[in-house]
């Protein structure tokens, strides 16, 4: 298994996908598009036969492009990640974040698949992923995507809790376009592990990702929120909305990845928090460490 690792030496268990896994996915993938794209084409022959040699050979190609580039893009497009090939193979396509993918990721995928995949018969494809830590060929690495494996024993996976119920829908309204991939990989790496760090440390290092989410949103965590529990609540609410996204209009409910669609349904397996002065949500206190509660 392989882990991205922050400077403050924090891991995220994402776990890529082995070459031969996703070989066979691209076999599957392609035998599909090959099996479409002669078909069609024995089609269009057998229908414009009247046409001469230029126009003939401007509609292969356009049936190359549309099905043979196209088509890979389109369906990973609307699938989130999870072509045919992908499928069966328990396999998805996510950005660096782990967060799904959109049209802008597999259209680069796809255009640089056509040089280092159809035109090169994937030699260059299974170079760049044996090179690569990650096993990402050169289309992820300009797309900042990563193939993982979805199929993972249960609860070996990087567990991101919830924020406090009394913090849940309270940054709806945030304007996250401006905050870039690579914060929100850091933040949810802290949110990880933060129940293993030194309290001190781990303070430290949620006030400093606040105060950066805070300056890229405009909008900093309201007086007296823990800076962890203001990083859990945002990370949830862009959850909720890239599940909206993906999964249509009431996913934003159950977070996938969260565990639960109820906050408190979870509180079993990570460290309950507490409100700060005044709030709501009980007076239990959670353990120092945690990152929702300042060290002693």
């Amino acid at each position: 298994m392989s882990e991205l690792v922050t400077g403050e030496a924090v891991a995220l268990e994402l776990r890529p996908a082995k070459l031969p896994s996703r070989a066979l996915a691209l076999l599957i993938d392609m035998a599909v598009a090959w099996a479409v794209y002669i078909a069609v084409t024995v089609g269009i022959v057998a229908s414009t036969s009247s046409l001469d040699d230029a126009a003939a050979a401007a509609v292969a190609v356009a049936g190359f492009v549309l099905i043979l580039v196209g088509g890979p893009i389109a369906v990973e497009t609307l699938s989130h990640g999870r072509s045919l090939g992908k499928l069966a193979c328990g396999l998805r396509v996510v950005r660096d974040d782990g967060g799904p993918i959109r049209f802008r990721h597999a259209l680069v995928r796809g255009a640089v698949g056509v040089v280092e995949i159809l035109m090169t018969f994937g030699v260059v494809a299974c170079v760049a992923s044996l090179v690569s830590a990650r096993g990402r060929r050169l289309g992820d690495v300009f797309a900042g995507t990563l193939v993982v494996r979805e199929r993972v024993p249960t609860g070996r996976t990087a567990f991101v809790p919830p924020p406090p119920p009394w913090l849940m829908g309270r940054f709806a309204g945030l304007d996250l376009s401006g905050v870039p991939e690579g914060l929100w990989l850091a933040i949810r790496q802290y949110l990880t592990r933060m129940g293993q760090l030194d309290p001190q440390v781990g303070w430290a290092m949620a006030e400093r990702l606040a105060g950066d989410l805070a300056e890229r949103t405009g909008a900093p965590a309201p007086q007296g929120v823990p800076p962890a529990a203001y990083l859990a609540a945002v990370v949830h609410e862009r959850q909720a909305r890239d599940a909206r996204k993906a999964f249509g209009g009431e996913a934003g409910s159950a977070v996938p990845g969260s565990g639960s669609s109820d906050p408190a349904a979870s509180a079993g397996a990570v460290p309950r928090p507490v409100p700060p002065s005044g709030g709501r949500g009980g007076d239990e206190a959670a353990p120092p460490g945690t990152g929702f509660v300042p060290p002693a």
